[in-house]
């Protein structure tokens, strides 16, 4: 039930931002929960990696490297998914800052309601 609500949450967090970010599109429901999974998939197999290999970048830059991963991530996501545009890296860049802020508070409210069950 909880991996459920957490692929929901990722997709609805995902509608918010492309509402928000201008060159970030998606064209609905079902793209958006299809992106959550390629999203999910690419980075735990691809994202892992880079996130390992440029460990010192992000070290030196005091973890703000992992925003260009996560944005070239979604980026990668995009190409794969029908119904998910993100028109370059900027928009990719501002949409994984975006997508980290709310994924952040859909988890905290995500962590209330399951501690008050």
């Amino acid at each position: 039930m909880k991996l459920l609500l957490n692929w929901i949450l990722s997709a609805v967090a995902l509608l918010i931002v492309a509402s928000l970010v201008s060159g970030f599109h998606l064209s609905g429901i079902a793209s958006a929960l299809f992106a959550v999974i390629v999203i999910g998939f690419v980075n735990a197999t691809l994202g892992f990696l880079l996130k390992i290999l440029t460990f010192p970048l992000t070290l030196v830059t005091f973890g703000i490297f992992w925003i260009v991963i996560n944005a070239l991530m979604l980026e990668l996501a995009s190409a794969f998914v029908p119904g998910f545009v993100i028109d370059g890296f900027g928009p990719a860049f501002i949409g994984a800052i975006a997508l980290s802020l709310v994924n952040i508070v859909f988890g905290y409210f995500t962590k209330a309601v399951t501690e008050n069950s």
